[in-house]
């Protein structure tokens, strides 16, 4: 093999670790100054902040004596507080008994349950926060599309011109009316291929009726990273004129046509101001559905919408918030659904990736563009806030289950029984590490 022909390659696999190593950097620092501030306010002192593992390249101490360091391993990070044996607060020091009850109160044992609760608690809510405020800022960036079906910017097609105007108001398509873009979506996703569509519209405050475009054209208005289509290098406008030679006139049609391939490859005949051609393998996806549950579908990974991109307004920045909530909680719900069918096995264990796969995402991610990137970091964020929820000893979460107890029992629990669930919510971690990695090879 020529030894040009691995220059890409490298270079793709040095750009796909850099992405992940800043991934996993920005939510893990997060992550743990969530832990380290809230600790602060409740005034439980941090004797370190590190970023990484390992030998350590790089530190300072700063003048409430936290010593902040960056090592040499960046796969995770940790706070230890003053009073941990570990830094994964598993074990309490022996040495603080020696301890005056003012310098007691400053360690993370010798805190009262409710700092100790909200210092582990802090975490994960740090993770939530952030992704939200980052859903939020990109909504109140790109801004929110108005209520009313009223055209922005009109889709290129190829060997027409659109008749259809920036600043148009729908009223009707193929006679059906169009109160909302609501009912744009709906109608246009409803109506049978064809090469045009009567549109009634109002402009400059006349109602004219015209011939324009199908309404649901095969256009990819966004491609998820990893998926067939970026792999085969589609990008967004692109649209798809036929499917293994076969025309295909409607977003619906090419759905159709990709999930009955069963997996084999196709042909797209692509045009983007230049008709091209590309073959790609669609991929078995499991993808939830509006009842909760999830339909198994072969994908290309691309999404349509409307022959135009409908007119937006800026959102407020409580609307911009409640977005991002509401995105947030969406991700949450989506994820809870989605393990819990693996668990049952309705649908495949194939759809939990482990470090390979997110990194390989957080390639894709960081190659579609900063927002693209951001956004992938804001989903990752809320995944490992979601996962350091969980009542297992050693996450967040299992913190959280003993501290519980200790409100119930009005004492700590047997530091055997802790130590005893810890060595097993390790193994469980493990083992899921293990599961995880396992997928990101043998899957397809």
């Amino acid at each position: 093999m020529d030894i040009a022909q691995l220059i890409p390659q490298f270079g793709g696999l040095i750009w796909t670790l850099l992405a992940f190593v800043v991934a996993l950097s920005v939510i893990v620092t997060i992550h743990e100054y969530g832990h380290y501030i809230v600790g602060r306010w409740s005034g439980i002192h941090a004797e370190v902040f590190s970023l990484g593992f390992g030998p350590v390249i790089f530190a300072r101490t700063d003048r409430r004596g936290t010593r902040w360091q960056l090592a040499l391993l960046p796969l995770g990070g940790y706070v230890r507080f003053k009073g941990d044996a570990d830094a994964a607060s598993a074990q309490p020091d022996a040495s603080i008994a020696d301890l005056s009850p003012a310098e007691r109160r400053s360690t993370l044992t010798g805190a009262p349950l409710w700092a100790r609760a909200a210092t582990v608690a802090a975490g994960p809510v740090f993770n939530f926060l952030f992704a939200i405020l980052v859903f939020a800022g990109v909504t109140f960036t790109t801004g929110v599309a108005v209520e009313d079906a009223v055209v922005g910017e009109v889709r290129a097609m190829p060997g027409q011109v659109d008749p259809l105007q920036t600043g148009d108001l729908i009223l009707s398509m193929d006679g059906r009316p169009v109160a909302t873009l609501s009912d744009a979506f709906t109608i246009a996703s409803d109506l049978p291929p064809a090469d045009t569509t009567r549109y009634e519209v109002e402009r400059d405050g006349q109602k004219i009726t015209l011939n324009g475009p199908f309404p649901f054209p095969p256009v990819a208005s966004s491609i998820a990273p990893t998926s067939a289509a970026q792999e085969a290098g589609l990008r967004i406008g692109d649209v798809i004129t036929a499917v293994d030679g076969q025309p295909v006139r409607s977003f619906t049609e090419l759905r159709d046509r990709i999930g009955a391939t069963d997996g084999q490859p196709v042909t797209l005949s692509v045009w983007n101001g230049t008709p091209r051609e590309v073959s790609l393998t669609p991929k078995r996806q499991d993808i939830p559905t509006p009842d909760g549950g999830f339909e198994t579908r072969w994908l290309i990974g691309i999404t349509g919408g409307l022959i135009f991109d409908p007119e937006t307004r800026r959102a407020g920045p409580l609307e911009a918030l409640h977005l991002g909530a509401r995105q947030s909680w969406t991700i949450v719900t989506t994820s809870l659904s989605g393990m819990w069918h693996m668990v049952t096995g309705a649908i495949s264990t194939c759809n939990l990736q482990g470090p390979i796969g997110i990194a390989e995402t957080s390639g894709a991610a960081a190659s579609d563009g900063a927002q693209s990137f951001v956004w992938f970091l804001a989903v990752l964020s809320v995944a490992v806030g979601l996962m350091n929820l969980f009542p297992i000893p050693v996450l967040d979460g299992g913190h959280l289950v003993f501290y519980a107890a200790e409100a119930v029992l009005r004492r700590p629990p047997n530091p055997r029984v802790v130590q005893a669930f810890m060595t097993v919510g390790l193994a469980l971690i493990l083992g899921l590490m293990v599961f995880a990695l396992s997928n990101d090879i043998l899957c397809p």
